[in-house]
């Protein structure tokens, strides 16, 4: 036999939608913690199940196609674009606590990052970003959590670190830019967009050596106390993994 179910209010309904976004009991926001949220590489050729960097180092209008994924993905980070911004001095190493809107038109500042700071992976001394060759890079960024202080606020940064998963065989090694792959403190906490409409993700770019076969998965995950990467139904949270294969 059927149940009746009452119907809710377009009210009772909203409430519902409202505690969805903000879970204040749980702390979640839209069903996640603040430390749960996703990791991301470029260049992005996601498809339906798994994250597959693919590309031909004999064909230049394959491998220019992932050189100029992440040329577009860089222009926001622009060393001139970010010199000419509404940007803070920041302290290296240090967290940048704003209590109040000392910003130009009643905002908070944020704390550049240059496209430079990538270094070999930058794309400025090399615009083929490795490509065409058997070295690309891979950059790593992880999504923006308001107010969130990576290891609990204890001063310790957060940083990229990756692993071979499989064809361990096939790396000969890679190089992180930043030194250390440190995504440094200055970036946290961040505001909102309304709050704070310059910032821009901090980032870490991997340049790998792929030999023999040529053919890696890779996992980089960001390391932190507080930041979660083992959600059997997320496999993006605190982490990525990604298929690397350069072919000839």
């Amino acid at each position: 036999m059927a149940t009746l179910k009452e119907k809710r209010t377009c009210g009772q309904r909203c409430e519902d939608f409202g505690h969805f976004i903000w879970n204040s009991d749980e702390g979640k926001f839209m069903g996640r913690t603040p430390e749960k949220w996703g990791v991301m590489a470029w260049p992005d050729t996601y498809n339906d199940e798994v994250l597959e960097i693919n590309y031909n180092m004999s064909d230049k209008k394959n491998w220019m196609k992932m050189s100029k994924i992440l040329q577009q993905f860089l222009k926001p980070y622009n060393d001139t674009t970010q010199a000419q911004c509404d940007y803070y001095n920041c302290t290296i190493g240090k967290y940048f606590i704003q209590q109040s809107f000392k910003a130009p038109k009643h905002t908070k500042w944020s704390c550049p990052f240059y496209q430079s700071t990538l270094g070999n992976c930058s794309g400025i001394t090399d615009p083929t970003f490795g490509y065409n060759s058997a070295q690309p890079c891979v950059i790593i960024k992880m999504n923006r959590v308001i107010h969130f202080l990576p290891n609990n606020g204890t001063g310790s940064a957060p940083y990229v670190n990756c692993t071979v998963l499989e064809g361990q065989e096939n790396v000969h090694g890679y190089e992180y830019y930043p030194v250390n792959g440190t995504l440094d403190l200055s970036y946290f906490p961040y505001y909102g967009k309304l709050a704070q409409p310059n910032y821009v993700n901090p980032l870490v770019a991997v340049k790998f050596d792929l030999v023999n076969q040529r053919h890696a998965v890779i996992q980089c995950r960001v390391m932190a106390n507080n930041i979660a990467y083992q959600n059997f139904y997320d496999p993006y949270e605190g982490k990525v993994i990604f298929h690397l294969n350069a072919l000839s």
